[in-house]
């Protein structure tokens, strides 16, 4: 069975990413990580723009991607959610970040009205600076009661739900008059734009 490069590349980092979350996970003290785990699943549902953006996300990847790459774009999108997280952990976030959150949103909504017109490594490299940016909030929202790794596979696992939610609404948005797709395609970049606004 032929597997394209670039779902190839995908499957290697997602596992290596899934081993590290998992060691983190197993390093964790019994009784520990509870309120890290739930907090980090509630997380990606707490707020419209990481709502937003993820749906998009799936969205787009089952509209403008070939069936053997659909998992392609949740996937770029769940390894820098995760790499950005840490990496907000480590340094702490500011302002600014909410306001790139907000401004990812828009962006999607612009992929989404792209749609296919678009190179396919285009909306790659879009959703994964997406995904940086969602994951510096995430890393700037971890309870330090908890451990971080319970609170990674939550909210790795929150955004998951989300990208699956965006691949079965793509399926049926493909078959919409295109005036309705280009109707939510404009909502959503409108919502990032007005959460902007609210930022600075």
């Amino acid at each position: 069975m032929n597997t394209s490069p670039t779902l190839s590349m995908v499957r290697r980092a997602a596992v290596a990413v899934a081993l590290t979350v998992a060691a983190g996970v197993a390093q964790a003290h019994e009784g520990h990580g509870t309120h890290g785990l739930t907090a980090g699943l509630a997380h990606p549902f707490a707020g419209a723009d990481h709502l937003l953006a993820m749906i998009a996300v799936g969205v787009w990847s089952s509209v403008a991607l070939p069936s053997a790459q659909r998992l392609a774009g949740p996937a770029f999108f769940l390894i820098a959610l995760l790499a950005g997280a840490v990496l907000g952990v480590q340094t702490g976030v500011g302002l600014f970040v909410e306001a790139g959150v907000a401004l990812s949103v828009t962006a999607l909504g612009m992929l989404l009205l792209g749609r296919s017109r678009l190179p396919a490594y285009a909306g790659f490299a879009l959703t994964t600076a997406a995904g940086l940016l969602h994951g510096l909030a995430h890393g700037a929202g971890w309870p330090l009661d908890s451990t971080f790794a319970a609170y990674a596979v939550g909210f790795v696992a929150g955004s998951a739900l989300l990208h699956a939610a965006g691949l079965l609404a793509g399926g049926w948005l493909a078959r919409v008059p295109a005036w309705v797709w280009r109707l939510q395609a404009a909502g959503v970049g409108a919502a990032g734009l007005f959460m902007f606004a609210s930022r600075i």
